[in-house]
């Protein structure tokens, strides 16, 4: 099974250049495209199984063993997510076709979305903290061209923050893997994770802040936001429905790999929670300022980030477990609502929302399509966030974190109210302006997504079962060293 590893970042690389080769020529580009993202989504699949069964696969590459060699490794947690995410780069793919294609701009898009599938399945699989930097920027690079297709004044200006945020991030990245490097003389993550046994408390500590926040920035945590609302919108809708389901979810699953594996503690961590309270509260209070859907949806990104940290800040297997639920809910609800943003927006021509209206007589599909995703973000039952919430909670309760708690159950309420704005603002009152009606493929496409979310919901005891496997795996952190340095 060990090869299904590299397949995974290798197909869609070969992919990208296949799609540039092919120019002009849409439908060939798509095809490969297809196969790219699929082979993606198949190789995570078999992963689930097998880490299910056999714990953490490993590859070495290079003919060199642990820690000298190029590791790529998969345990339960990561092969999860990368599933998740893989599903939600195959709908969009395909929500894509049916939207894009309609200018020269376009030509390019299947080659830059594989070389993001591609960063994506690197940052989740890579077993050694330099391949992780190789991961994000592959990702981020796919990521800037992907943001602004047209180059106007608008999209360069509110991407710029992006932009700038994330190469600082990137050179603090590097300093941090400098300094670990010199601490310990490993970048193997497995390594370090011995190895930082060995070093100074303190400067452990400082490493862990400094890793904190460079991910941080990439998750999106409060107070190191405020590049996503600005950004993310001015964007087509599918790079903004795969943005807002990916890559802040990177960041937070590179937070909890790191802290577990390399900074263990015992207990609950206050500075966490604190940090997860600040970003759900902070980012749905910019949610209910908004008055145009995708901005509303993108300050809900940094809010729902604030429910996965809180699930690290317990630092239990029952909340580690609710994390791991949360981040796949997430990831599928947050894609399908942008979908449906970028339907709404086709169907009046905008997306603010004193200019729509009167949806939910001329299109009722597509408030069937909204409301179970705008549910489950509120967390309402028996939807799949109510599933993942109600974990977080119980758990908060048993540990004694009671302010967490108060203040998820207040931002799941400001949450249902925002998206009671959206509804009847879009869906309800008189018609707004119209624009172009969407197409069929994007509506499918959004079906999709909706159906996998109430899977989640309803299939949510087994999901929260293997949640609850990983991250017990998590807080063993010598099931995954075993797995990469063998007898080294």
């Amino acid at each position: 099974m060990s090869w299904i590893l590299p397949a995974a970042i290798g197909i869609p690389l070969l992919g990208a250049g296949m799609a540039a080769l092919f120019g002009r020529r849409l439908w060939p580009q798509r095809i490969v495209a297809l196969i790219g993202v699929g082979s993606v989504l198949a190789a995570s699949i078999a992963l689930i199984f097998e880490t299910d069964r056999s714990g953490p696969v490993v590859a070495q590459l290079g003919g060199w063993s642990a820690p000298a060699g190029i590791t790529l490794a998969a345990d339960r947690f990561s092969a999860i997510v990368l599933a998740v995410s893989a599903a939600m780069l195959f709908a969009v793919l395909v929500y894509a076709m049916a939207q894009l294609g309609r200018d020269a701009l376009d030509w390019w898009f299947h080659a830059k979305y594989q070389v993001l599938a591609a960063g994506v399945a690197i940052s989740m699989l890579t077993g050694d903290l330099f391949n992780l930097f190789v991961g994000f920027e592959v990702m981020l690079v796919a990521s800037y061209v992907l943001l602004t297709p047209k180059t106007g004044p608008g999209e360069v200006r509110a991407t710029m923050s992006y932009v700038v945020i994330n190469l600082l991030a990137s050179a603090l990245f590097l300093v941090v893997i400098a300094f670990t490097y010199g601490l310990t003389g490993t970048m193997n993550l497995a390594d370090l994770a011995v190895r930082l046994g060995d070093v100074d408390e303190t400067i452990r500590t400082a490493l862990g802040l400094l890793m904190l926040v460079v991910f941080g920035i990439k998750a999106a945590l409060f107070p190191l936001f405020m590049w996503l609302p600005d950004s993310y919108p001015t964007a087509p809708t599918p790079v903004t429905a795969i943005f807002a389901g990916l890559l802040t979810k990177v960041g937070v699953f590179v937070i909890i790999r790191t802290q577990t594996l390399l900074f263990p503690q015992e207990g609950p961590s206050t500075l966490i929670l604190t940090v997860a309270g600040l970003t759900m509260f902070v980012g749905v209070l910019g949610a209910i300022a908004q008055n145009d859907v995708k901005r509303i949806l993108s300050f809900h990104i940094v809010s729902q980030i604030g429910y996965m940290i809180m699930g690290l800040g317990f630092l239990s297997v029952a909340g580690l477990g609710a994390a791991i639920l949360y981040i796949s809910h997430h990831i599928i609800v947050k894609t399908g609502l942008f979908l449906v943003g970028g339907i709404v927006e086709s169907e009046h021509g905008t997306g603010a929302l004193d200019r729509t209206g009167g949806l939910l007589h001329r299109r009722p599909v597509i408030a069937v399509l909204f409301l179970p995703l705008a549910l489950s973000l509120a967390g309402i039952p028996p939807f799949s966030g109510f599933v993942a919430k109600l974990a977080l909670v119980q758990e908060g309760v048993a540990l004694g974190r009671g302010v967490i708690v108060a203040v998820s159950l207040a931002v799941s309420v400001l949450t249902f109210y925002s998206m009671t704005k959206i509804w009847s603002a879009a869906f309800w009152g008189s018609p707004g302006e119209e624009g172009r009606p969407a197409g069929r493929g994007m509506v499918l496409a959004t079906v999709g997504v909706v159906v996998l979310s109430l899977g989640v919901a309803f299939f949510a005891q087994p999901i929260a079962d293997l949640s609850i496997r990983a991250a017990a795996e998590l807080l063993d952190p010598t099931v995954y060293i075993g797995a990469v340095l063998g007898d080294a």
